[in-house]
C-alpha cells in the first residue's frame, strides 16, 4: 500500500509493552501525521481484539508483547490476505539472523530493532502516511464554551506531559556523540539541569522492562538504559507539543523555577559531599522538586494557545493552587521510586520526628536557594535543620561560595 491509497485520515494501531517506548512511537507518528486516529495498547491480546473490531491503515507492534506476541499478530493479519497488503511494522529487540528469517516469510513492511533509529522510523512513516512533498497541519482546538481556567487545569492535571524543556536536546545529544558512540558522562553533564529529562529517564529506567534496585538518579538511569534508548527518549521529548514556551510571561516564571531547581540542586550536592552523603540522590530530588510548577506552566501555554486569557495574576494564582498537585500527580503516574518521592517532599517540609540526613540536606539546600543575594545565612545557620545536620555559618558560607 502506498500513501495515495490511504484515507484522508489514517487509523493506526500501536502495540508496545513498555510505556516510554509506546509514548515515543506515538510522538514520532503524530509528528508525521498529527491528524492520525491512534489506538494504543500495551499487550497483544488487546491488540488482537482491536484488529477484529476495527480496520487499520498501519500497524506498529512489538514482537515481545505479552499474551499474543507481535509476530502472531503479523501472522494473523497476513492470513486475512487483504489487498492491498496492510502495512505492518514489526519492532523487536531481536537482531539475530534466525529471528529475521522467522519474520521475513510474513512480509513485514519493516523489521526495526530496539533501540530504534528515529530517523529511519520517521522516514518509513513519511513514506507510508504522506504523499511526496505533502505535509499535514493541525490547528489547536479552541476552548469549549464556558471553560474556565481552574476547570481546564483540573482536567489536565492527570494527563499533562510534564515540564517544558530547558535544554536544547538536539545540541546536547550532538555534543555527546563521539567516534565511539554516545558518551554517557558527557550526556549527563549536558542534561542534568533539565527536570523533564531527568524525570523521564529515571521513570523509564524504573519501568516494567527493567528490574533490580530502584533508580533514583540521572546517572543511574543513563547507565541502566541502553544508550540508544536514552538518546531516543531525550530526542523524543522535543517532538511533543509546547516543550518550548512561547509566552514571555510564562517563560519568565519558568526561568525562575528552573533557576531555583538548579541552585537548590547544586547546594544539595555540595552539602551532601561535605557530609559524605549520597550527593547524586540529593541533587536529583532538588532538580525535580519544581517539576509540577513547570508542568503547570506548560499547560498554561496550552490554555493561551487555545484562546484563553492569561495575565501575571492568573499565572501566580494557578501556580499557588495547582503547582503542588501537578507535581504529585506526575511523580505518581510516572512511578518514580517512593524513596525519591519522599526525598522530594522533604524539600518543602520535614514531617514526623525522625529525618534522614539526606532529607535534612535537601530541605536546607532549598531554603538556601530561596534566599535573595542580599539575605544573609545567619538565620538559616540557626535553624533546626542546620542544627540537626551540625552545619554552621562557616559551612553554609563555603557551600554558597563554592
Amino acid at each position: 500500500m502506498t500513501a495515495v491509497d490511504l484515507p484522508a485520515v489514517p487509523r493506526v494501531l500501536i502495540a508496545e509493552a513498555d510505556p516510554w517506548s509506546r509514548d515515543l512511537l506515538k510522538q514520532v507518528l503524530l509528528n508525521v501525521r498529527c491528524d492520525a486516529r491512534l489506538d494504543v495498547c500495551a499487550d497483544g491480546q488487546q491488540a488482537a481484539t482491536l484488529l477484529r473490531e476495527k480496520t487499520y491503515d498501519l500497524i506498529l507492534a512489538d514482537w515481545e508483547l505479552a499474551g499474543v506476541d507481535g509476530l502472531s499478530l503479523l501472522r494473523s493479519v497476513r492470513q486475512q490476505r487483504r489487498s492491498p497488503t496492510l502495512p505492518f511494522i514489526l519492532l523487536s529487540s531481536r537482531n539475530d539472523s534466525a529471528s529475521v528469517r522467522e519474520a521475513l516469510p510474513l512480509a513485514p513492511t519493516a523489521y526495526l530493532t530496539h533501540p530504534l533509529n528515529m530517523e529511519s522510523l520517521t522516514q518509513r512513516l513519511q513514506d507510508l502516511l504522506l504523499n511526496e512533498g505533502e505535509s499535514v497541519y493541525c490547528e489547536i482546538p479552541a476552548l469549549a464554551p464556558g471553560m474556565t481556567l481552574p476547570a481546564f487545569l483540573e482536567r489536565r492535571r492527570e494527563v499533562c506531559d510534564g515540564a517544558p524543556l530547558r535544554v536544547d536536546v538536539k545540541t546536547a545529544v550532538q555534543r555527546s556523540l563521539g567516534p565511539e558512540g554516545l558518551d554517557l558522562q558527557q550526556l549527563e553533564d549536558q542534561v542534568r539541569m533539565d527536570p523533564q529529562i531527568t524525570a523521564v529517564l529515571i521513570a523509564a529506567a524504573n519501568s516494567a522492562g527493567y528490574h533490580g534496585t530502584p533508580v533514583q538518579t540521572l546517572h543511574a538511569a543513563l547507565n541502566k538504559l541502553v544508550p540508544g534508548q536514552s538518546m531516543n527518549l531525550i530526542l523524543g521529548l522535543a517532538l511533543k507539543h509546547n516543550v518550548v514556551l512561547g509566552d514571555p510571561g510564562l517563560v519568565a516564571y519558568a526561568e525562575r523555577h528552573w533557576q531555583l531547581s538548579e541552585d537548590s540542586a547544586e547546594y544539595a550536592r555540595r552539602l551532601a559531599r561535605m557530609l559524605e552523603l549520597d550527593h547524586q540522590r540529593c541533587y536529583s530530588a532538588c532538580i525535580l522538586h519544581r517539576l509540577g510548577d513547570l508542568a503547570l506552566l506548560r499547560c498554561l501555554e496550552d490554555w493561551r494557545q487555545a484562546g484563553g486569557a492569561l495575565d501575571d495574576e492568573a499565572i501566580g494564582e494557578a501556580l499557588d493552587t495547582f503547582g503542588a498537585a501537578y507535581g504529585s500527580a506526575l511523580r505518581t503516574r510516572w512511578r518514580l521510586p517512593l524513596e525519591l518521592r519522599q526525598l522530594i517532599a522533604a524539600t518543602y517540609s520535614l514531617e514526623g520526628g525522625v529525618y534522614s540526613r539526606e532529607a535534612l540536606v535537601v530541605n536546607l539546600a532549598t531554603q538556601m536557594a530561596r534566599l535573595t543575594e542580599h539575605e544573609g545565612l545567619q538565620e538559616l545557620a540557626s535553624s533546626k535543620t542546620a542544627r540537626l545536620l551540625k552545619v554552621g555559618l562557616s559551612e553554609l558560607t563555603r557551600v554558597r561560595k563554592a
